[in-house]
């Protein structure tokens, strides 16, 4: 048995989302693309919350399902319940923007948040990622408070702007943002523009957990990450085990009494993510980490500071640069790469294209693209079952040989992208321009750009 999770996405009621995004869109997508757990988002929104309380039931300790699921709904999905919460405030000198994820234990506790946020003068009408004044420790401390139960993960820890880690606005580290309370933070948030690699060599991660998300604000996004929980004995391995949010957060946890546990995490391709290099994009200005030592941190055609992407950030806090020949690269019987560190200490990692991103470079149209989607993810099996689990065999008989090609090349992590910077999204090639910049190819041989 395993789940996999999409812990962090956005309804219609947060800025910039899809309007489709309602609880039955949420569920539809994330049963095309196999996700079995999917959170509710956003539940500090009045309106966002009236739909979760209204059109769910609690089929276990702090999860949930629809109560009248979608006809189409090929699998069975199930609701927990986090947020997203921005904190934008000044500590030592600087302004600080950070976002975090807030997991509630239950409805009553997520309405006792929501009570506590408005006391403190939160607007919480105006978007369903809230933008509070208090600070990361406050926050986690008035939310311990409320209920011990509650877990606080900061988000896409890298992103410049917004994250914990961020070049803009961030910290050096877990203990400066919230010291005193820095062991109450069991884990991060990788972001697209970050991988595993990346976030095993900053020392203060050594012994927290790494969970990935796809912070989706359309259905088609669901599962461009995700986190993958799996049972820690053969009791809890089987379909009718009925987990809780305790089960999640336990294992999130690393405790030692765990009916789960993270068994990898399924990662975008960092380079995908529109903050991987450092660079100027009102001047077209791109540097890669090496370049941006070379050449420095000011746009040579504006003069003003570049935004120092997530890979130069992760440099400058490394504890130790981890080398290609430090990592394992293993296929398991569908030829699909798990990466992991030379120990096998650290939970693996597999990276995707989405299948969608792959159709359109197969078929070259987007509207041929979405038709052969439906037909794949009806006839064949999820998203998640095509590029990680069907044979090539299958994948070929219904989906054609290009597609073969295409997943075949995908699981042995040889796509090329180029990076994505300052607001960017990088572009995956799978099979043109490979040859291109060979040196920057992702495979086997070489994992990452640094």
């Amino acid at each position: 048995m395993q789940i996999i999770a999409d812990l962090h996405i956005h309804s219609k009621y947060s800025r910039a989302v899809s309007q489709k995004m309602d609880l039955y869109e949420i569920a539809s997508w994330a049963a095309k693309k196999g996700i079995g757990l999917v959170t509710t988002a956003d539940w500090t929104h009045p309106l966002w919350m009236r739909e979760i309380k209204t059109k769910l039931k609690e089929v276990a300790l702090g999860v949930y399902e629809l109560k009248d699921p979608p006809i189409n709904q090929r699998l069975p999905v199930r609701f927990i319940l986090t947020t997203e919460i921005a904190s934008i405030y000044n500590q030592g000198g600087k302004l600080r923007r950070i976002h975090n994820l807030v997991f509630s234990p239950s409805i009553e506790t997520a309405e006792r948040i929501n009570d506590q946020l408005k006391k403190k003068g939160v607007n919480l009408m105006a978007d369903g990622r809230p933008i509070t004044g208090i600070s990361s420790k406050d926050l986690l401390s008035m939310l311990l408070e409320i209920n011990p139960a509650i877990l606080f993960v900061p988000c896409h820890a890298w992103t410049p702007w917004f994250s914990l880690y961020g070049s803009k606005s961030g910290f050096d580290s877990i203990k400066e943002c919230f010291n005193g309370l820095d062991n109450e933070i069991y884990a991060i948030e990788t972001g697209l523009s970050s991988d595993p690699i990346m976030n095993w060599q900053i020392k203060e991660l050594k012994n927290r957990s790494i969970i990935s998300s796809s912070d989706a604000h359309s259905g088609p996004k669901l599962g461009r990450e995700a986190t993958v929980f799996v049972p820690t004995t053969q009791q809890y391995n089987n379909a009718t085990f009925n987990f809780t949010y305790q089960d999640i957060i336990k294992a999130i946890k690393q405790s030692p009494n765990s009916k789960l546990k993270i068994g990898y995490t399924i990662e975008f391709f960092p380079e995908e993510g529109k903050y991987h290099w450092s660079g100027h994009r009102a001047c077209g200005i791109r540097y890669s980490a090496k370049e941006t030592k070379e050449k420095g941190i000011i746009c040579p055609v504006c003069q003003k500071p570049l935004t120092i992407g997530v890979e130069n950030r992760v440099l400058d806090l490394s504890e130790q640069i981890i080398e290609k020949e430090e990592l394992h690269f293993l296929p398991n019987r569908a030829g699909v790469t798990f990466v992991y560190d030379k120990e096998k200490v650290r939970k693996p990692f597999v990276s995707i294209v989405p299948l969608m991103e792959t159709l359109i470079e197969v078929t070259g149209s987007p509207v041929k693209a979405a038709a052969e989607y439906e037909k794949l993810t009806t006839s064949l099996g999820t998203e998640f079952e095509i590029l990680l689990k069907k044979s090539l065999e299958e994948i070929e008989k219904t989906g054609g040989q290009k597609l073969r090609q295409a997943i075949e090349i995908i699981r042995k992590r040889k796509v090329f992208v180029d990076p994505g910077y300052d607001g960017v999204f990088g572009k995956v090639k799978i099979f043109d321009g490979r040859k291109e910049n060979e040196e920057k190819q992702l495979s086997a041989d070489q994992p990452s750009l640094f």
